[in-house]
C-alpha cells in the first residue's frame, strides 16, 4: 500500500513512519501528490539537524558479505538475492577495494548481460569510500550526502567491521 504523509509532517515523524512501514513516503498537499521521500532524501536533511552523540557502531550491520574481486558478477548477484542485501564489499587479498551495489548490477544487466560472467572488479565502485569505527551518525550522513552514496563501510585498522546504510541512519534518527 502507498504510505503517505502531509507536507507539514516533521522530519523525525517522517523518519519514524518510513522505518515502521518499511517504505518510501508519498507526500501530499491538499490531496495532491507533490513528491516522494526516500531514505536518501532524509539523510540529506540530517546534517542540518543538531548533532547527537550517537555513533554508527550501534546502528550498522556487523555481518558484512565480502567477495574476492575475481568473483563473477552472476555469483554475486545470486548471493545478493539469496541474502536479500543491497551490496557486497569487494576485496583483493582480503583488503576492501570496492563495493558492488544493486545499482551496479542493474547497470551491468542493462548494458550487456554477457558481462554477468565478468569478474566483479570490472563493475564495482572503486576506490571504496569508508569511515572509521566510532564516527557519529551526523558525520556519516554528511559523508554519504557529499559522496552521493547510500552505503558506507565502517573500518577498524583497514578491515571492514560493518556497513551503515541510509535506512540505518534514518532509523538512528527516528529513535
Amino acid at each position: 500500500p502507498l504510505i503517505s504523509i502531509g507536507v507539514t509532517t516533521r522530519i523525525k515523524e517522517a523518519a519514524k513512519t518510513m522505518i515502521n512501514k518499511k517504505s518510501r513516503l508519498a507526500v501530499f498537499d491538499a490531496g495532491k501528490l507533490v513528491g516522494i521521500i526516500t531514505a536518501s532524501d532524509l539523510i540529506r536533511s540530517l546534517p542540518e539537524i543538531p548533532e547527537t552523540e550517537a555513533i554508527v557502531d550501534h546502528f550498522m550491520t556487523k555481518e558484512v558479505i565480502t567477495m574476492d574481486e575475481k568473483t563473477p558478477i552472476n555469483i554475486i548477484a545470486q548471493i545478493m538475492g539469496e541474502q536479500r542485501i543491497g551490496s557486497v564489499i569487494i576485496t583483493k587479498k582480503k583488503n576492501p577495494v570496492g563495493i558492488f551495489t544493486e545499482r551496479d548490477l542493474l547497470t551491468t544487466l542493462l548494458s550487456n548481460d554477457k558481462l554477468l560472467n565478468s569478474p566483479v572488479r570490472e563493475k564495482a565502485s572503486s576506490p571504496i569510500i569508508t569511515q572509521p569505527q566510532g564516527i557519529s551518525i551526523h558525520k556519516a550522513a554528511i559523508m554519504m550526502t557529499l559522496k552521493h552514496i547510500r552505503r558506507l563501510p565502517i573500518v577498524k585498522k583497514e578491515q571492514i567491521i560493518g556497513i551503515i546504510t541510509a535506512r540505518d541512519l534514518v532509523e538512528a534518527y527516528a529513535k
